[in-house]
């Protein structure tokens, strides 16, 4: 057995067991683990799929906009692109309205990769949640938008 599939034994006080926030960080470590090593199955990490799956979404956007749609930082998103890019995923062009831009576009090949990163980050999403229902899941997921998306 793999130690990181060996069940999490309760460490420290008690008190620490029932704290959401050190649950939640712990099911967030376990989550973005699975989906890590899902992910690179096919040579992607979450911020490939994140910039393609932004871009299939939202159509071409410059690397300003696109930092902010995906949620990475503008200094890690040129690695990103790059990688991206010598993968043929995505193409960068000279903004022709402002030249001093980048528009960024997916590619043929990044709309491929990204269909089949879409099954397995679902596949990876089942996984982690596995001891819930589907009624369980459908209330985590709104739960945890209240937590990251605060009504007004």
């Amino acid at each position: 057995m793999d130690e990181r599939d060996m069940p999490v034994a309760p460490v420290g006080a008690t008190r620490l067991q029932g704290l959401p926030s050190r649950l939640l960080s712990q099911a967030a470590t376990r989550a973005d683990r699975i989906v890590s090593e899902g992910l690179a199955t096919r040579g992607a990490r979450k911020w490939h799929y994140a910039v393609l799956a932004s871009l299939d979404e939202h159509g071409p956007a410059s690397q300003a906009t696109l930092s902010d749609r995906a949620g990475l930082y503008r200094s890690d998103l040129v690695a990103v692109l790059n990688e991206l890019e010598e993968a043929a995923q995505v193409q960068r062009a000279s903004d022709p309205d402002d030249r001093r831009r980048n528009v960024i576009t997916i590619t043929r090949k990044g709309r491929t990769q990204l269909g089949r990163l879409d099954g397995l980050v679902q596949r990876t999403q089942d996984e982690i949640l596995n001891p819930l229902s589907a009624a369980e899941r459908k209330e985590l997921v709104r739960l945890l938008r209240l937590l990251v998306e605060p009504p007004p």
